[in-house]
């Protein structure tokens, strides 16, 4: 079955995708590589994370996705440069003896298969997620096999998966089950895909033993231990354990895949599909709104699990949750002026988007954005014997070699309502053709054949037409849609408005915007500036009353002067027209009397710390701690439940530390959020007082004492005065705390640089 775009929004964007991956130099992609093996490179490498610790990531992604982009587009220059990737990939494996390749020195995982090595969730044997890195050249490999038949790159995986089970045939189980704590992307899923082109048996049982016990076991016996878990370290994981069931039928694989996903997709999302709050699983049921929400890889590996859990079970919520993550969340995180891809997608009512740099940013995105627009045709149809599934309303056309069959579906969904699909070739073949009927519609949907038979499909299910197909048979579906309010899952007044599965933003403008929202650092405009994003007035249950469409203007709408304060009127835009402005996803939607006396104190307390913000790290959480250069020493990080938030500390005189922003002209202050719960703590039966001290450049600023202070379930903040004399004419200076020998320091669960200290609860 091979399916490729027509024209349509989803054309547009899959070739502004193309755009980029033809712009990319395979030269400087590799370089890293060459560094590996300690050759000087063709080229430099290209800056942002393709110049840290996870460097080599990018072309695992780029081969990905060109792959894929090829077999979509016959493009024949991006043919040639994978190619020469392969060619590069192949020159650079025989310089190692054991067949490693990848873009950082083997060292690392040398000195984790002797079995005695450290383990951070983002650091194993002091390098970045080394298996997540190689993950990705493992599986750019497989695809470039898969999808064009190249025996090369299949010989290149398999050398580089040889070396991977030589070296952990030395680690006992528990060894194993250790390492695997760091992040390791899908490499469960990768060797899972090897056993399947090889049958190598060695290959399903490595696929075995990289399968994450203490995450996935508690998922086969349905217990929901994700909150504060980082997401997408865990959405892999399950995409191999997915993988395995498919391979092996043991039924525990299948339980995890989909009791994990219903917890994520029913449990854990925002309106546009998505999840995560700072890269991270929150609570049950909680629709936190934050600048770094939606993690744009998460709803990348959540389609693929959802494509899996589809070939099981044809159940119709697999797609409609496909199909809103797709055009709200995925279609939405490409810029479709510059190709740049979003990281988070920020759910902060009158934020905006923001992109990566062509050749300076290089995040995990960057690379599951590259791929993205290649996949857009996966889910459209689905074809199982003589039964076809027709998921998506996209313009595509569907070619079923075997059954010398081509179809084309002719639509302007989401600005029309109406999809065609026509049988351009086919011998009289039977098929069980199946049509989604999705959640949204507002009445039934109606299919007509050849402007005769009409078939009707009712409530959330498939409407089905079975017959033999001819030439020149046509099928008009009309699907009716119309607005919809959607209530965030943790708050009842907090509303998104929808027209069918489309998210509908508030556009409002640029006011006081960045000088660019293309950027290397993702974390620099988190704490710009917000503006005030009105109320609406309105009664949730008729928004038919107070929204109406824009004549002339397809998906566009307008309010009526309902906004407060000022009688405001708000225009709305499907989200993935939505670029280059503010916007809110949700609003506060009161009634009348309930404005009234409606105050957002969390909105206010947000508001100002953001304003006298100058720069912040959340520890505990991947990006901020490795943007702010962290170094560190006897030190633990974990997240505590009861306030929902991430800490680290450190003991026996150990210490860590982050690089962080002043202003050198202003009096700084370093503002610290600890846990009031927090006292002295028993460990291996040693009593450790929380007694440590702050560094600023080396120079101590403040002896702290933590004995538990109320409320004793919450967190508070201590300020300390930074001496202008340790700022002065710098950009950056170094927050450190050390604890001495038989001390602890910490936990700490928030550091900020302000310039004012007041106001600060």
């Amino acid at each position: 079955m091979n399916v490729r775009l027509l024209d349509g929004i989803f054309k547009d964007s899959q070739e502004k995708g193309k755009e980029y991956l033809v712009y990319l130099d395979v030269d400087r992609l590799v370089a890293p590589c060459y560094e590996a093996v300690s050759k000087s490179p063709k080229k430099t490498r290209y800056g942002g994370w393709e110049s840290t610790g996870i460097s080599g990531h990018s072309i695992g992604h780029w081969l990905s996705a060109a792959a894929q982009m090829y077999v979509e587009t016959n493009d024949v220059e991006l043919k040639k440069k994978l190619d020469y990737a392969i060619n590069e990939l192949e020159y650079l494996q025989s310089l190692d003896q054991d067949g490693y390749v990848s873009g950082f020195a083997r060292r690392c995982f040398d000195q984790v298969f002797s079995g005695d090595f450290e383990v951070e969730h983002f650091s194993l044997a002091g390098q970045w997620v080394p298996w997540y890195s190689i993950h990705k050249i493992f599986a750019g490999l497989i695809d470039v096999y898969q999808l064009l038949g190249d025996k090369k790159a299949l010989e290149v995986v398999m050398k580089l998966a040889n070396w991977a089970k030589k070296g952990t045939d030395q680690l006992t189980d528990d060894q194993f089950q250790k390492m695997l704590i760091c992040e390791h992307g899908g490499m469960n899923e990768a060797m899972a895909d090897l056993y399947t082109i090889t049958g190598n048996q060695d290959y399903v049982d490595l696929a075995i033993r990289f399968c994450h016990k203490a995450i996935l076991d508690p998922l086969a016996e349905e217990r929901d231990e994700l909150e504060g878990k980082h997401a997408n370290t865990q959405i892999p994981k399950v995409i191999g354990a997915a993988k395995l069931y498919e391979i092996t039928g043991e039924q525990r694989f299948r339980d995890m895949a989909v009791f994990f996903w219903n917890e994520v997709t029913r449990n854990r999302s925002y309106i546009i599909g998505g999840n995560s709050i700072n890269e991270h699983f929150g609570p049950v049921n909680s629709e936190k709104l934050g600048v770094q929400t939606t993690e744009t890889c998460n709803t990348y590996n959540m389609l693929k699990l959802t494509e899996h859990l589809f070939q099981w079970s044809q159940d119709v919520e697999y797609m409609d949750y496909y199909e809103r993550a797709l055009y709200n969340h995925i279609l939405a995180s490409q810029d479709p002026d510059s190709g740049m891809k979003t990281y988070f997608v920020s759910s902060q009512p009158g934020h905006f988007k923001v992109y990566c740099s062509p050749d300076d940013s290089f995040w995990c995105c960057t690379g599951t954005g590259m791929e993205n627009p290649a996949r857009y045709s996966r889910a459209i149809y689905n074809l199982k014997d003589q039964d076809l599934f027709v998921n998506l309303f996209i313009a595509s056309e569907l070619t079923i070699l075997d059954k010398k069959m081509k179809i084309q579906q002719h639509t302007d969904f989401p600005k029309t309502n109406r999809t065609s699909l026509v049988f351009e070739e086919t011998e009289g073949e039977c098929l069980h053709l199946h049509i989604r009927v999705p959640y949204w519609v507002t009445g039934d949907v109606r299919a007509i054949v050849n402007g005769e038979e009409s078939y009707i499909g009712t409530g959330n299910s498939y409407l089905t037409i079975s017959r033999h197909w001819h030439a020149g048979d046509r099928i008009e579906i009309e699907l009716p849609m119309g607005l919809h309010t959607y209530t965030a899952k943790d708050d009842n007044k907090k509303v998104g408005i929808m027209y069918g599965p489309i998210v509908l933003a508030g556009a409002l403008g640029t006011a006081n915007f960045p000088e660019t929202d293309i950027l290397d650092d993702h974390l620099k405009l988190n704490n710009h500036p917000l503006i005030e994003v009105p109320s609406l007035i309105a009664d949730k249950e008729q928004i038919n009353e107070w929204v109406k469409p824009v004549v002339g203007s397809p998906l566009t709408f307008e309010t009526d002067p309902i906004g407060q304060p000022g009688n405001v009127k708000v225009t709305l835009i499907p989200f993935y027209q939505l670029h280059h402005q503010r916007y809110t996803l949700y609003w506060n939607l009161l009634d009348e009397a309930a404005y009234q006396t409606f105050v957002d104190r969390e909105l206010e307390e947000l508001e100002h710390i953001r304003a006298i913000t100058i720069d912040e790290v959340q520890p505990n959480e991947q990006q901020p701690e490795v943007e702010h250069q962290i170094k560190k020493q006897h030190s633990n990080s974990g997240y505590l439940t009861i306030v929902q938030q991430g800490w680290r500390d450190c003991r026996d005189g150990g210490y860590f530390s982050y690089q962080m922003k002043v202003e050198p002209a202003e009096q700084m202050y370093l503002l610290v959020t600890y846990f009031g719960g927090d006292r002295a703590i028993v460990i291996d039966g040693k009593t450790y007082e929380r007694e440590f001290d702050i560094f600023i450049d080396g120079t101590v600023i403040a002896k702290q004492k933590l004995e538990s202070r109320a409320p004793y379930d919450a967190t508070f903040n201590i300020c300390y005065e930074i001496p202008s004399s340790l700022t002065e004419g710098k950009r950056n200076v170094e927050v450190k705390f050390a604890s001495s020998e038989g001390k602890l320091a910490g936990g700490v669960y928030g550091v900020r640089i302000v310039n004012s200290n007041k106001d600060i609860s």
